[in-house]
C-alpha cells in the first residue's frame, strides 16, 4: 500500500520560512517523481514544483528563487524548503507521486499523480 506522509506545515510570519517533508512508502519504480501542490481555499490546486528520482527539477515561476525541493532517495523522503513566504503562498500543500518518466507529461498536471498526502496547512500571517 502506497502511503505518503507529510510534516513541517505551520504557521509564520511574512518574510519567515517553513521545511515540508513527503516520505514515501509501499512503492517501487524506476522512474517516479514526488510532487508538492498547493490549493488555496476557494481556487484550484496549482503545482509548486517536483522532483524526480533522477534528480530533474520544477518550480512554479510563483516560488522560483524562494523554495527549494530536494530529495533523500534512500527513504525516499522530499523536502520543500520555503522561504520568504508570502501572503500569497497560504494553503493546503499537497505531496503526490507519479509512477512514471517525470517527462511522460507536464509535472503539474494533478491526473498523473495517482497517490496524494494528507495535506498539511501552512499560513502567513503577522
Amino acid at each position: 500500500q502506497v502511503q505518503l506522509v507529510e510534516s513541517g506545515g505551520g504557521l509564520v510570519q511574512p518574510g519567515g520560512s517553513l521545511r515540508l517533508s513527503c516520505t514515501a512508502s509501499g512503492f517501487t519504480a524506476d522512474y517516479y517523481a514526488i510532487g508538492w501542490f498547493r490549493q488555496a481555499q476557494g481556487k484550484e490546486r496549482e503545482g509548486v514544483s517536483c522532483i524526480s528520482n533522477s534528480g530533474r527539477i520544477y518550480y512554479a515561476d510563483s516560488v522560483k528563487g524562494r523554495f527549494t525541493i530536494a530529495r533523500d532517495n534512500a527513504t525516499p523522503t522530499v523536502y520543500l524548503q520555503m522561504k520568504s513566504l508570502k501572503p500569497v503562498d497560504p494553503a493546503v500543500y499537497y505531496c503526490a507521486l507519479k509512477v512514471e518518466p517525470l517527462s511522460a507529461s507536464p509535472w503539474y498536471l494533478t491526473p498523473r499523480y495517482a497517490y496524494w498526502g494528507q495535506g498539511p496547512q501552512v499560513t502567513v500571517s503577522s
